[in-house]
C-alpha cells in the first residue's frame, strides 16, 4: 500500500486513524525537515520488525512518518491516529541505515511521542506507575542496587525454587513470571562498583576513561560491569567511576519524557566532565547511543549545547575503545562456536558493528559464525517486551530459530537488555544447556589469562 496522498487514504488503511476533530490543534514538532525528506521509497519496510510481523503500512517507518506529517498538518486526530502505531514501534532505528534520504526517524519518533504525551496524559494508577519508573526508580542508584540485591537473595536462598513450585510466577502481571527465567547467575551485591572509585591501568597507561554503570546493569548485571573495568585496566586504561552519574535518559526519551531526559543528561555531563577522563565509556549499546544524542537533546539550550557536543565527542562503546585505542592482553584458547547479535542502537546509532567481531576473532580457538539478520532487533527495546509482550515474543522466537541454525554454543551481544532478552529466548526455545547468552565483555574477560583484581 502507498502512503502518498491525503489523510483519507491513511484512514482507509487503518481504522485507528481518524480525521481531526473540530477545534483540535495540529501536532506540533520541531523536526519538519525529516518529515518532508521521506520519499516513501519503501526501503525501510524490509528493515522494520513491526511491519514484517504485523504487515500493516501504519506500523512501518514510512507509514508512521506519513501519519505524523498528516497530524502536524491538521488532517488527523493525533491521539486516535498515532497512539497505537507509535506505541508499537520498537525504536530500533533499523530504518535509518537503509534510508537514502537520511531521515533521522528516531528523532521524529521521540518528539512525536512527547507531543502526544502532552495531549494524552494518563491518570490514576497508570500515571503513578510512570512517575515511579521514570522519576523515582530508574535514576535512583541506591534503590536499583537494593532491588538487585533482593533478586540475588531470591536466587541464592531457594525462594526461586519455591516460587516455581507453587506456580505463583504464572500469576504475576505483564508476563513478569516468564522473564524470571532470564535472571540467571546473579552476582552478589558486594561485587558492585563504588561510585567515585579510581582504578589504575595494568601496565602502561594509555588513557583515563570514565565508565557509565547504567541502570539494568547496575541492578542485575554488575558482574559484567566489574569485568568491563577489569578488561579496560588489562588493556591499559585507567578507569574512574564518576560520582554523581545517573541514568542515561534513554528510557525517558523513548517514552516522550524529554524534559526528564534533559535533566538527566545535564547531570551526567557535569559528572563526567569532573572525572578528568579522555573518553566516556559504556558497555550498553542503548545507553551509549543516548549519550551520543545529548547534543540533539540539548540543542536549544544555549548553556548546555556546546558542553553536550564536547561530551558526545568523548563517548565510546567499550568494544570500540578497546579495538581502536587499546590492546588485548594475553588470551587463552576458547573452544566455542560463537555468534554475535548486534544491539540495535550500538549498530544503528553508534555505528559500531565490526569492532566487537574483530575482538572476538582475536580469541584463539574461537569460531565466529554469522547469524542470519544478526542486525535485526531481538524484541527487547527497553520496556517494550513488557508492554507489548506478544509482538516482542514473535520477534524473539524468530531470532531463536536463526540462532539455532548457526549451531553456536554461545551468543554474545553488547547491550544488557538484549542479553536478558536472549536468555529468555533460549529458555523459550528449549536451548538451555546447549547455548549460553553472554555479554561480549564477559567472553573476552573469561578468555584473558590474567585479569587485574579490583
Amino acid at each position: 500500500m502507498s502512503t502518498h496522498g491525503s489523510g483519507q487514504q491513511l484512514q482507509g488503511a487503518d481504522s485507528s486513524a481518524s480525521f481531526r476533530r473540530e477545534g483540535e490543534q495540529p501536532l506540533a514538532l520541531t523536526t519538519p525537515l525529516s518529515l518532508d525528506s521521506c520519499m516513501r521509497c519503501g526501503f525501510c519496510l524490509a528493515a522494520c520488525p513491526t511491519y514484517r510481523h504485523l504487515g500493516r503500512e501504519t506500523h512501518s517507518p514510512r507509514g508512521r512518518l506519513a501519519l505524523v506529517k498528516a497530524a502536524t498538518e491538521g488532517q488527523l486526530d493525533p491521539v486516535t491516529a498515532l497512539r497505537q502505531p507509535l506505541d508499537l514501534c520498537l525504536g530500533c532505528r533499523g530504518c535509518e541505515p537503509v534510508c537514502p534520504a537520511g531521515v533521522v526517524y528516531g528523532h521524529v519518533l521521540e518528539e512525536a511521542r512527547a507531543a502526544l504525551a502532552q495531549r494524552n496524559r494518563p491518570s490514576g494508577l497508570k500515571r503513578w506507575g510512570q512517575r515511579f519508573l521514570f522519576e523515582w526508580l530508574v535514576p535512583n542508584t541506591r534503590l536499583l542496587r537494593f532491588l538487585g540485591g533482593l533478586l540475588w537473595f531470591y536466587e541464592k536462598l531457594g525462594v526461586r525454587w519455591l516460587a516455581r513450585a507453587t506456580g505463583i510466577l504464572k500469576r504475576l502481571p505483564m508476563h513478569l513470571g516468564e522473564f524470571e527465567a532470564a535472571l540467571t547467575d546473579l552476582a552478589p551485591p558486594t561485587e558492585r562498583l563504588p561510585h567515585g572509585a579510581l582504578y589504575p591501568a595494568a601496565g602502561e597507561r594509555r588513557a583515563r576513561v570514565a565508565f557509565l554503570t547504567g541502570c539494568v546493569a547496575e541492578a542485575l548485571l554488575h558482574r559484567t560491569n566489574r569485568r568491563t573495568v577489569q578488561l579496560l585496566r588489562a588493556c591499559g586504561f585507567e578507569v574512574v567511576i564518576p560520582k554523581g552519574q545517573t541514568c542515561c535518559g534513554a528510557l525517558h526519551a523513548h517514552a516522550g519524557e524529554l524534559e526528564m531526559a534533559r535533566r538527566l543528561a545535564k547531570q551526567n555531563i557535569a559528572a563526567f566532565e569532573a572525572s578528568g577522563a579522555e573518553f566516556y565509556v559504556s558497555n550498553a549499546g542503548g545507553c551509549g547511543a543516548q549519550l551520543l544524542e545529548y547534543p540533539h537533546l540539548l540543542r536549544d539550550d544555549p548553556q548546555w549545547a556546546e558542553r553536550a557536543g564536547r561530551f558526545a565527542a568523548r563517548v565510546r562503546d567499550v568494544a570500540e575503545l578497546i579495538a581502536t585505542q587499546g590492546a588485548l592482553p594475553a588470551l587463552r584458547r576458547v573452544n566455542e562456536r560463537v555468534t554475535y547479535q548486534d544491539s540495535c542502537h550500538l549498530a544503528n546509532v553508534q555505528k559500531v558493528k565490526t569492532e566487537p567481531r574483530d575482538l572476538l576473532r582475536r580469541v584463539p580457538g574461537l569460531e565466529l559464525v554469522e547469524m542470519t539478520e544478526s542486525d535485526r532487533c531481538c524484541g527487547s527495546a527497553g520496556s517494550y517486551s513488557l508492554l507489548h509482550f506478544d509482538v516482542s515474543m514473535r520477534i524473539l522466537d524468530e531470532k531463536m530459530e536463526q540462532l539455532r541454525r548457526t549451531g553456536a554454543t554461545v551468543v554474545t551481544t553488547g547491550n544488557p537488555g538484549c542479553l536478558l532478552q536472549l536468555r529468555l529466548g533460549i529458555h523459550r526455545a528449549g536451548l538451555a544447556g546447549q547455548v549460553r547468552a553472554m555479554h561480549t565483555v564477559d567472553l573476552l574477560a573469561e578468555a584473558c589469562e590474567k585479569l587485574p583484581k579490583l
